[in-house]
């Protein structure tokens, strides 16, 4: 198992608080905790507090004279929740985040490098078969070749 990145889909359900347990495998990773984000896409991102740390530093250090970096700013860390699973790897999810990601029951989660990502069942096998094609067959600069 890959000890610092996230691998792999998984299917569990929101329960009736809003709650949704991480991949088992996965929870000594969090166990420090995790902060949720919007992400692209209307899914959201869930990192460690490390790996949030890395993927937010450019934004939180970014000139506040550029009007674009503020913007991302605010939206960025005005939309993010920082907490610690419970005892059996749950966290929740907050309203305002479910709305946005349309998150209702079924959810998959991702593993995706360096954080998961949490999408609504029905949005996520949308977007993996309009992405089929182009998976197929990458652009050369994508992967390097």
């Amino acid at each position: 198992m890959l000890t610092d990145r996230f691998v792999g889909t998984y299917t569990p359900r929101l329960d009736d608080k809003g709650r949704v347990t991480l991949p088992a495998k996965y929870r000594d990773a969090f166990a420090p905790g995790v902060a949720v984000s919007r992400g692209q896409d209307h899914c959201l991102y869930v990192f460690t507090p490390d790996g949030f740390q890395r993927f937010a530093e450019p934004a939180i250090t970014a000139s506040v004279t550029d009007q674009g970096a503020r913007a991302f700013q605010r939206y960025l860390l005005a939309n993010t929740d920082e907490q610690r699973p419970d005892a059996q790897g749950r966290i929740s999810i907050p309203a305002r985040m479910r709305e946005y990601a349309g998150l209702v029951k079924d959810v998959v989660i991702l593993g995706v490098g360096d954080r998961m990502e949490i999408w609504d069942a029905q949005a996520w096998a949308d977007y993996e078969a309009a992405q089929e094609a182009a998976f197929a067959q990458p652009e050369t600069g994508l992967l390097g070749g």
